[in-house]
């Protein structure tokens, strides 16, 4: 059995061991040396410390950012233009505005004495605009004035008068601006009285 370590000798053999003389002086003399530690410089624990750590690549999250959900335009919503039924062309922009329930414009008597009337007054049919308001109930002043644009108005008895009408005195021009209305008596209060057609025709010469 080989030992390199004398000195375990001591816990394999339980016996007493006895030196010779020329062994005794060799084994005093060995020591046991005690463990190297290595040293290291101060050049290799900077180098060390200055070296980056390993670090975990951490993955950024990102959050998608959120269109805004754009909104859908609203139709523009707009009132359509109501659809007149008239004579004439309104050539001179003479809007007269009668009113007859069982008739689509005037009744055939009256618009030949109307035609007379207009003739005395150099105009024709074409120059002017009759429309029933009896066919156009729901119509406004205004919805007249930005379509036809008169600068003569005629209304012929009260129910002629449309909607949101300033009230005008019978019989009584008004002037407003470059317009000039005037409201008199319907063709039926005229036939049979002789007065009434006088008053009219004196009325339409200033018109």
């Amino acid at each position: 059995m080989k030992v390199e370590n004398p000195v375990a000798l001591r816990f394999i053999l339980q016996d007493e061991l006895y030196l010779l003389n020329t062994d005794k002086a060799f084994y005093e003399k060995r020591e046991i040396l005690p463990p190297i530690v290595e040293e290291i410089s101060e050049s290799e624990i900077r180098a060390q410390v200055s070296s980056p750590a390993i670090q975990e690549s951490q993955t950024e999250i990102k959050t998608p950012a959120i269109d805004k959900i754009p909104q859908e335009a609203k139709p523009e919503v707009k009132t359509p233009e109501p659809a007149f039924n008239y004579l004439g062309k309104n050539l001179k922009n003479f809007l007269i505005l009668v009113h007859y329930p069982d008739q689509e414009f005037i009744a055939e008597t009256h618009l030949a004495a109307l035609q007379n009337i207009l003739k005395r007054k150099a105009l024709e049919l074409d120059d002017v605009v009759i429309l029933n308001m009896a066919q156009h109930r729901n119509i406004t002043i205004a919805q007249l004035a930005a379509f036809f644009k008169p600068v003569k108005l005629l209304l012929l008895g009260k129910a002629a008068i449309p909607q949101g009408m300033t009230p005008l005195a019978l019989n009584t021009p008004k002037t407003s601006g470059t317009r000039t209305a005037l409201y008199s008596f319907g063709f039926d209060e005229m036939m049979d009285s002789v007065d009434n057609k006088k008053i009219f025709w004196e009325l339409m010469k200033a018109l």
